[in-house]
């Protein structure tokens, strides 16, 4: 008996668990002046990758496809930028955005292969 599991419902996992990971790290994020501006920064790209890699699961045409990929993409840098950024305003959070930092990059070089 195979042990393999269904790539497509791996990844739409493991981004589903991706967003929820930012969400609870962005609770821990104490909220000044700086960080108001990042907090939404970082869970919006961070929760949308789920959200597009879904959308793009069901894309009505391999254009469509391909531009949901390129969102995630996207996204996924861009959460690893307000991760960066997190950890310059809140360095206490260092390793645990390190963490998420890695697997943010991984998930991007994952939709740039696809």
């Amino acid at each position: 008996m195979s042990n393999e599991k269904n790539p497509k419902y791996d990844l739409e996992k493991r981004t589903a668990d991706f967003g929820e990971k930012i969400i609870k790290f962005a609770k821990k994020i104490p909220f000044n002046p700086i960080t108001s501006r990042l907090i939404p920064q970082l869970v919006g790209a961070g929760t949308s990758i789920g959200a597009n890699y879904s959308e793009a699961d069901d894309a009505e045409s391999k254009q469509d496809f391909r531009h949901k990929i390129g969102i995630c993409k996207k996204e996924s840098r861009e959460t690893k930028h307000f991760l960066r950024m997190i950890v310059v305003a809140v360095p206490e959070l260092k390793e645990e955005a390190r963490l998420l930092w890695q697997e943010a990059k991984e998930l991007n070089l994952i939709f740039n292969a696809i």
